[in-house]
């Protein structure tokens, strides 16, 4: 399940991509699957090898060129990243900045890696649907490596212009997730036996496995209005 729009991104064959706070891997395989070469980056052991496992077994089964592509899973800061200046053609930061104190240290990192031309996919929790959450209940967001704030879009595009990258554009996505945090905010984060959110959770599966057309038109409607992300594409001039 995709936040980012590889489309919108500019994402081509050969590009040198950067996947920051990879997690485990879902925006990293689908780039490398369409031929970029891509670092994959994450501040957790855990998630750095369970995606050069998922890679590896990637390649075993032919899902990946074998011949010119590079894959690499790094453990690193967001602070400090460990790549020369314009390293990268295209950047993902995805459901990262939200839990970083110095995130303007982290946007300015972001920008220093990008190449000139570059284009970057910033996606953070959307204002209205993260306000919720955050009103339901404080487990949502009071633990450690939580989310420390909440993006207003404009207060986002500010700090992203602020380290000298230029707006392209912005869109929201995941409408049929905000409802199911809800949910499990109102019955406890960790409440997995709730007889609702058991079925909403089989239903985003169902949704995410097989695409069927009624859950896309239902994320289509509800993505502009509830979408629980918003993604910003910015440019570096």
């Amino acid at each position: 399940m995709l936040t980012a729009n590889y489309d919108q991104l500019g994402l081509a064959n050969g590009d040198k991509v950067l996947d920051l706070g990879c997690g485990f891997g879902r925006h990293a395989f689908e780039a490398a699957r369409r031929g970029a070469h891509v670092v994959a980056l994450d501040a957790g052991r855990d998630e750095v090898e369970g995606v050069a496992a998922t890679f590896a077994a990637m390649l075993e089964a032919g899902e990946l060129r074998t011949t010119d592509l590079h894959t690499a899973c790094v453990q690193g800061d967001a602070l400090h990243l460990p790549f020369p200046d314009a390293t990268f053609d295209r950047v993902i930061c995805s459901e990262v900045l939200e839990h970083i104190p110095g995130d303007l240290e982290a946007m300015s990192e972001l920008a220093r890696v990008l190449r000139p031309g570059g284009t970057m996919a910033i996606t953070v929790p959307r204002f209205l649907p993260e306000l919720v959450n955050w009103a339901l209940s404080d487990e949502y967001h009071n633990v450690p490596g939580g989310h420390i704030r909440i993006y207003r879009r404009s207060v986002l595009e500010e700090r992203l212009t602020s380290v000298g990258l230029r707006v392209l554009g912005h869109h929201y996505a995941h409408g049929l997730h905000s409802p199911y945090w809800w949910l499990k905010c109102l019955v406890g984060t960790t409440n997995e036996e709730n007889w609702w959110v058991k079925n909403y959770h089989r239903l985003l599966v169902w949704d995410i496995m097989k695409a069927p057309r009624i859950t896309r038109v239902a994320e289509a409607l509800l993505a502009p209005v509830i979408g629980k992300s918003i993604i910003v594409y910015v440019v570096k001039p």
